[in-house]
């Protein structure tokens, strides 16, 4: 069976693309091909899909984009059958040991066997450790399918790079790693990727290659802000501003430019596990990539601590004070709360049995009840604080004045007795001594 018709059958309007996951990665990928293919965008989450079809993007990631676009948005995995060429970009999580939890790929490979047609090519952008789309997801679509992978249909892996909240590196123009099972499944699938790729498609010589590429690549970036973490901590004690240390050392060529701060998300707070756990399967034990994770993971307790500390100095009983939290999601200017390390904060000041207020007009405040247990209010309805900490770089935040945020405090506290923890470094420090306000930042 040959399979070097796909391209020119989607270009010509012949066949569809199926996209089978439609979160942050999935969303954005549905609706730039819709601009050059016909599109199906599945999803199990039957109310996302009603709010995709209505025009509401929850995402955040293609904005009005969403109420024009031409993919035909279902829940109904039967119409996988109308594509030959389906991509699966579903969330691969871990499990409270930091074990992959491959539950969401093994189900989204179930639900592709069911429904794939034989002539077709099933790419999966899902981040993987190296073996996974080969040894896990291609049996279970053969079992489910009746269909021979490599005779009946093919398999390739495109990792996803999608930066979500970032409207500068967007997909086209990041550029997209390309793998298939032989060379005429990888000739195929990079002609395809290259319909919306501007900035080109960089093919690996085979798919466990192509999921090694994504693993490294965010625990490269793990490790060194693991690294920018650890200095912080250095700095503290040293009653060093991390900040100006590192605007220094920034002035030479060969810096790298990684700051400080709360790592969590989809990405580089869970990939570094899926290789360590490969290799430890494999005999090796990483010596760097999991004391990398461990500094990482102790950020936020390590924040809490260093607001609890800047309280009793301030004069002020901690169980006493009220501690409010501006953001939850994982990054700036972004509703996406998975993996949110701001919950370590919460978390941390619990157990001073401190319960902080928590705002986040970003967030979803379903999800983040759901997920974390935290009830998130909006911003006006925020009272009056005794110390503030602010958690996430929103711009809202990031904008506001030294007058705006001593406005966050009650009246009656002293300039000195506020409490101001800036854990993203978003305030000049010059402003901040100006301001008369306790203050620490990371």
């Amino acid at each position: 069976m040959e399979f070097n018709h796909i391209y020119q059958d989607l270009i010509s309007g012949k066949e569809k693309l199926t996209l089978v996951g439609l979160g942050y990665v999935g969303m954005p990928i549905a609706v730039e091909f819709a601009k050059h293919v016909k599109v199906i965008g599945f999803d199990i989450n039957e109310k996302r899909i009603n709010e995709y079809a209505n025009g509401i993007d929850a995402t955040n990631e293609v904005g009005d984009a969403i109420k024009n676009t031409t993919v035909e948005f279902t829940a109904d995995p039967t119409r996988l059958k109308e594509s030959k060429f389906i991509i699966v970009a579903v969330p691969t999580p871990i499990n409270d040991d930091t074990t992959p939890d491959l539950r969401p790929v093994e189900g989204a490979s179930r639900i592709v066997g069911q429904n794939l047609t034989a002539g077709s090519i099933v790419v999966f952008e899902s981040t993987v450790y190296p073996g996974v789309t080969e040894d896990i997801c291609v049996p279970i679509i053969e079992k489910e399918s009746g269909l021979k992978c490599g005779v009946d249909w093919k398999i390739g892996y495109s990792p996803e790079r999608i930066n979500p909240g970032d409207h500068v590196h967007t997909l086209t123009g990041i550029c997209k790693i390309v793998s298939g099972m032989d060379e005429e499944s990888a000739r195929e699938i990079k002609k395809v990727y290259d319909i919306v790729i501007k900035a080109g498609t960089f093919p690996v010589s085979d798919i466990k290659t192509a999921e090694a590429v994504k693993v490294v690549e965010n625990s490269q970036r793990d490790i060194n802000i693991a690294f920018m973490n650890e200095i912080a901590m250095i700095c503290d004690r040293m009653h060093i501003d991390t900040d100006e240390v590192l605007a220094g050392m920034n002035t030479k060529w060969n810096a790298l430019g990684f700051k400080p701060g709360l790592v969590g998300g989809h990405c580089i707070g869970i990939d570094p596990y899926y290789l360590t756990n490969a290799a430890e399967k494999l005999g090796y034990h990483s010596q760097i990539i999991l004391n990398g994770r461990k500094v990482n993971d102790s950020m936020g307790a390590f924040v809490a601590d260093a607001a609890i500390k800047q309280m009793i100095e301030a004069g002020l009983a901690p169980k006493k004070a009220r501690v409010v939290i501006l953001g939850i999601t994982f990054k700036e200017n972004c509703p996406d709360t998975r993996n949110s390390k701001v919950v370590d904060i919460i978390n941390r000041l619990k157990e001073y049995e401190i319960n902080p207020v928590v705002t986040d007009d970003w967030a979803d405040v379903e999800i983040a009840k759901h997920e974390y247990g935290v009830d998130v209010i909006p911003f006006k309805d925020i009272p009056k604080a005794d110390c503030v900490i602010v958690a996430v770089g929103h711009n809202e935040y990031r904008s506001m004045s030294m007058m705006q945020l001593k406005d966050l405090f009650k009246a009656e506290v002293l300039d000195e007795e506020k409490v101001l923890i800036d854990v993203k470094s978003l305030y000049r420090m010059d402003e901040l001594k100006a301001s008369g306000m306790r203050f620490w930042r990371l």
